[in-house]
């Protein structure tokens, strides 16, 4: 008979054990995303798949906040995560670390998951963009490369945090931690 793990046999670390893991070598950059629904999700994403670190950058809220925690159940308490001011300059710092720099965005000459190769062998960046406006062009003039996530409806676009699942999901397996 079928049934659901217990949360025994999920195996789950706790906070302490997280913080001490090995992670991805991902960070993700939430440039002017407003959800606070969305910011959430996307802490819950990058607890899931391990990513270091969430830098929230302009009008992007940060933790402790209670519509943030309704998405992210805790996951703003474990994933490591800054913020700043500037989206351009905390991508440009990063890229003076030594970070490879994408934009998920759609754009000319954008590596398309599922079909195209996207270079994880140093540590990466993935921007996300404000819901509506996306990825600020002066943060784009600094990436390496793009990445889009192929669609055959007729939006074209997807949910920030659903497009954030989707990419990290990818990167990971690439990255295989």
């Amino acid at each position: 008979m079928a049934h659901k793990l217990t949360t025994e046999e999920m195996g789950r670390m706790s906070v302490e054990e997280f913080r001490a893991s090995e992670k991805l070598p991902l960070t993700v950059v939430l440039d002017n995303v407003r959800s606070l629904n969305n910011i959430g999700s996307v802490f819950r994403t990058s607890d899931a798949f391990r990513v270091e670190h969430i830098a929230l950058c302009g009008i992007t809220a940060t933790p402790p906040h209670r519509e943030i925690h309704k998405t992210a159940l805790g996951a703003e308490e474990s994933v490591s995560w800054s913020y700043h001011e500037d989206t351009t300059e905390c991508v440009r710092a990063l890229k003076e670390q030594g970070y490879r720099i994408y934009a998920v965005e759609l754009a000319h000459d954008s590596l398309k998951l599922g079909t195209d190769t996207v270079a994880v062998d140093s540590p990466v960046v993935l921007v996300f963009g404000n819901e509506i406006e996306g990825v600020q062009e002066s943060v784009m003039e600094l990436c390496d490369g793009f990445v889009e996530i192929p669609q055959a409806g007729t939006k074209h676009s997807l949910n920030v945090s659903c497009a954030a699942a989707i990419v990290i999901w990818e990167l990971y397996k690439m990255m295989k931690l």
